[in-house]
């Protein structure tokens, strides 16, 4: 399903895992991993017809007075770069549509066949958390050893819709690369690129790495978003409220029932005028 392109001289890589779709909300994920990755080089690219539904993930079609000049098609790729020491391999695009178990199991064999030494999945979940305090950032990993103290893993047995960064960290961890993942919870209202969520994100990687990683206008986004949601819920008194009772619920650290949440964001979404 790949080609390779190069073959630098890597030592002990972390291959990183970023898809853009599901579980990737605000595009906490796939924004951190190419903010990563700018100015790498690609190391390897896949197949798009073996990946991706075209009326789906569509292709950009561009014409220059008239004419049809070219076509740009979704791309999967692996990424490389070195960063404080390490070196880094981003595997990131659309989430792909078919194939997730061969895509799977490819990924496993190149990871094998590059000597990856740790396999980390980056990406968002919305939640009820509001844009006014440090994002958290929720851990999974492959086995329970590798859950460190204080890190926010979800508690008992959790069964979700399955996304295919998932899927490919699985098949990664079976093939016996240990895993990790890192996911920012991300305000459930906000519907654009969620900044402070990527940013948490390569702060968090960085940490777990030991390693200095750019964030790039990463923070000064961040910055001034904060300030545009400051100033839309001072307009508005509902959305305002919702965030008061966000921030008591997240000082004060209580658990909140989720038929009580879901009927607040009902609420919520009911008084939209779009």
């Amino acid at each position: 399903m790949f080609q390779i392109l190069s073959d630098p001289d890597l030592t002990a890589p972390v291959l990183i895992a970023a898809f853009d779709g599901w579980v990737n909300a605000g595009t906490a994920g796939t924004l951190a991993a190419d903010t990563l990755m700018s100015g790498a080089s690609v190391v390897a690219e896949f197949d798009g017809d073996l990946l991706f539904d075209y009326r789906q993930s569509r292709p950009t079609v561009d014409f220059a007075g008239g004419v049809n000049a070219g076509v740009s098609w979704p791309a999967m790729t692996i990424r490389h770069r070195r960063l404080g020491g390490r070196d880094l391999l981003v595997l990131s695009g659309p989430e792909p549509n078919w194939n997730w178990q061969r895509f799977g199991r490819e990924i496993a064999e190149l990871a094998t066949r590059l000597g990856v030494a740790e396999h980390v999945s980056l990406g968002g979940i919305p939640w009820a958390a509001p844009h006014t305090r440090p994002v958290e950032i929720v851990v999974t990993a492959s086995s329970a050893d590798r859950l460190e103290h204080g890190d926010g893993h979800p508690e008992g047995r959790m069964r979700v819709p399955g996304a295919a960064v998932s899927t490919v960290e699985y098949a990664v961890g079976v093939a016996g690369v240990p895993t990790k993942g890192f996911w920012a919870r991300v305000p459930h209202y906000v519907g654009t690129a969620f900044y402070a969520g990527s940013l948490a994100l390569i702060e968090r990687l960085g940490e777990h790495l030991g390693a200095e990683l750019p964030v790039g206008d990463l923070a000064r986004l961040a910055a001034e978003q904060r300030e545009e949601l400051d100033s839309i819920a001072e307009a508005r008194p509902d959305l305002k409220a919702l965030i008061g009772q966000l921030e008591t619920i997240t000082d004060e650290n209580q658990a909140v029932s989720g038929e009580s949440l879901a009927a607040e964001i009902e609420r919520f979404l009911r008084t939209r005028d779009d």
